[in-house]
């Protein structure tokens, strides 16, 4: 297939896409901020700036997940709460963004569970496995009524609605190359940098976007899927500090799509294109621009059936 690039890494990043809030360390009540006020004086920040990626991070969390199945029988969700987190610093101020990966595990198993043939998802977890899993999470649902995940997941494409709290000045693409030092000196801390594109941009800037876009799509188009997924976009950062950031990351998808295509994507970019035709009243090209960038992204998950 044209446009792959090759992973050097022992581990292959899944080809999925993630949609991050960073919430800054005020933000979190006590016990937790000192947790991660402590963790963060350990591990150090996986990014020290708003152009730097997380990718090498990414790999971590990977890596672990996977030395975690490798270590004992496959569970449906890990047993206990993680208690690592994605940290950036920005113009000083520190930012968390918790993997709270039991809380995604659950959503992944209900994913799998809409989406997958009976014979597959029995397979890969069985019916006792999934009814202890869900009995476990409603459990876990009622002494935290008000959990939220940090992280969205798409696995084989970005999700268009995805697209709309950001606009073309936000991306950021770091090609792969070059070492990336988290913590320590000498080659213990070193590693080799992967190549990353993602968007990031303070909250209240993603929070205007999605509202005007919603404002136009519902007066336009009031039943279309955009307008639902602005919604859907729009209620998920309201859970959130207002002075957070919000984080588009291509993750693995950096890998499936080449370097040749990722120079030339601007799909943010051309989102708000459409939009802004649609608030001018040129209904054709705001159509023109949402089709083009549908069917690219569809394009891009056909692939998941490629053999």
């Amino acid at each position: 297939m044209q446009d792959v690039t090759v992973v050097r890494t022992s581990v292959q990043p899944p080809y999925a896409a993630h949609l991050r809030v960073y919430e800054p360390l005020a933000a979190y009540p006590e016990p937790e901020r000192a947790y991660w006020q402590a963790y963060a004086a350990e591990h150090g920040p996986d990014a020290e700036a708003a152009e730097q990626p997380v990718a090498p991070a990414v790999l971590e969390e990977q890596r672990e997940a996977l030395a975690e199945l490798a270590a004992r029988t496959p569970r449906p969700l890990p047993e206990r709460e993680s208690g690592r987190a994605y940290l950036r610093v920005v113009d000083g101020v520190l930012y968390v963004c918790p993997w709270a990966t039991r809380l995604r595990s659950w959503q992944a198993l209900e994913e799998l569970r809409e989406g997958a043939p009976v014979a597959l998802l029995d397979t890969a977890v069985p019916p006792l496995a999934r009814a202890a899993a869900e009995a476990d999470r409603e459990r876990w649902r009622a002494e935290h009524p008000d959990a939220r995940p940090w992280i969205l997941t798409s696995r084989w494409e970005v999700p268009v609605r995805w697209f709309l709290p950001f606009g073309d000045e936000d991306r950021c693409f770091v090609p792969e190359g070059g070492v990336s030092r988290r913590t320590g000196e000498g080659g213990e801390g070193e590693r080799a940098r992967p190549a990353a594109l993602f968007y990031l941009v303070p909250m209240a800037q993603a929070r205007r976007r999605v509202a005007r876009a919603f404002r136009a799509l519902r007066e336009a188009a009031p039943d279309g899927e955009l307008v639902q997924g602005a919604e859907q976009v729009g209620r998920w950062l309201e859970e959130f500090h207002p002075r957070s950031l919000v984080e588009l990351d291509y993750g693995g998808l950096v890998h499936l799509l080449g370097p040749e295509r990722l120079l030339a994507d601007r799909s943010a970019g051309e989102l708000e294109e459409g939009l802004r035709a649609l608030r001018a009243g040129e209904a054709a090209e705001a159509l023109r621009a949402y089709g083009e960038l549908t069917v690219r992204w569809r394009r891009v998950l056909a692939l998941r059936n490629a053999n």
